[in-house]
């Protein structure tokens, strides 16, 4: 918005105001930056507005081999966007909604991603003059309403259970640390839902405690060990649903709790179980810790029981 202050007539160049205009029709799809020397291109943090990185288009090939700089610029959003060894990325995954204990939701956070065609096409624009561009992210939220959350838990169209040894005090408690995290999670329509993401890194800090765990076909203790047993539980709950699996891993021995084949291992920040809900309705995952046994509910709102139920 351009305001002009005061009335005095002839306080104002009739010929440079109409430059001035023509310039505000022109379309900018990134803000150009003077340059003293050789033309850079800053790319900008959308939400702090902070400059993340500058290139020089010129020191990278941009007017000696095309190609190559486009090779160049398609690397760097790979790993702002994936993230490196020592660099987080952009790309998140979706945290989703869960319900509390008097059924109100806990928002989680939508999925981010950063769109490198976007990018790589914004910073060969400016790459000419110079100038700052924004990283281009795309939210996805949850697929349901929060007026079915109410309904959510009324009918059971899924159910698994599996046992253990109560004596394995430790072993123990990690299931039921992850079964706790899972609990009362909203898979809405076409959510994807993400076991690491979840029930998050398995450590002392977080209360996970030493147990055994199958790593190369061997079994050793770390802490952590047995939460394969929720992931298992889980699966063997959601595939008598349509859903679409994403990236589920079996363990290198059998393990006993699950039928052979059956079974999902996890490792945070590699292995994960992750599926996608391909139905066109919203499901509720519910578990129940008891002294030896593991149970993994899904259920849902009568009027959507046809629909998720597999034929």
């Amino acid at each position: 918005m351009v305001g002009l202050v005061g009335c005095q007539k002839n306080s104002i160049d009739d010929h440079k105001l109409e430059q001035e205009n023509q310039q505000l029709k022109k379309p900018v799809t990134y803000e150009q930056i003077p340059q003293k020397g050789p033309a850079l291109v800053e790319i900008v943090d959308p939400k702090t507005k902070k400059i993340i990185e500058t290139i020089s288009p010129k020191d990278n090939g941009y007017e000696t081999n095309l190609q190559a700089y486009q090779q160049y610029i398609e690397q760097l959003a790979r790993e702002l966007a994936r993230g490196t060894d020592e660099m987080e990325g952009y790309d998140q995954r979706m945290m989703l909604d869960r319900l509390d204990e008097e059924g109100k939701v806990i928002q989680g956070r939508p999925q981010m991603i950063l769109k490198e065609s976007d990018l790589v096409e914004r910073i060969l624009e400016a790459s000419a003059i110079g100038g700052q561009v924004e990283v281009p992210l795309y939210l996805t939220q949850s697929g349901y309403s929060f007026e079915d959350t109410p309904y959510l838990e009324e009918i059971v169209v899924a159910s698994y259970t599996t046992y253990f040894n109560s004596a394995d005090v430790g072993r123990n408690k990690n299931i039921e640390l992850s079964a706790e995290a899972i609990n009362n999670v909203i898979v809405g329509s076409g959510d994807h839902f993400s076991f690491n993401t979840m029930v998050g890194p398995r450590d002392e800090a977080n209360g996970y405690q030493p147990a055994p765990e199958i790593i190369n076909k061997k079994v050793v203790m770390g802490i952590g060990g047995g939460i394969c047993q929720t992931s298992s539980t889980l699966f063997n709950a959601v595939d008598q649903l349509p859903v679409k699996y994403v990236e589920r891993h079996h363990h290198s021995l059998d393990i006993g709790y699950v039928p052979k084949g059956r079974d999902a291992t996890v490792s945070y920040g590699s292995l994960d179980f992750r599926f996608q809900n391909t139905s066109d309705v919203p499901f509720l995952i519910q578990t129940t810790y008891g002294k030896n046994f593991l149970t993994i509910e899904i259920r849902t709102a009568e009027k959507y029981v046809e629909i998720l139920t597999k034929s």
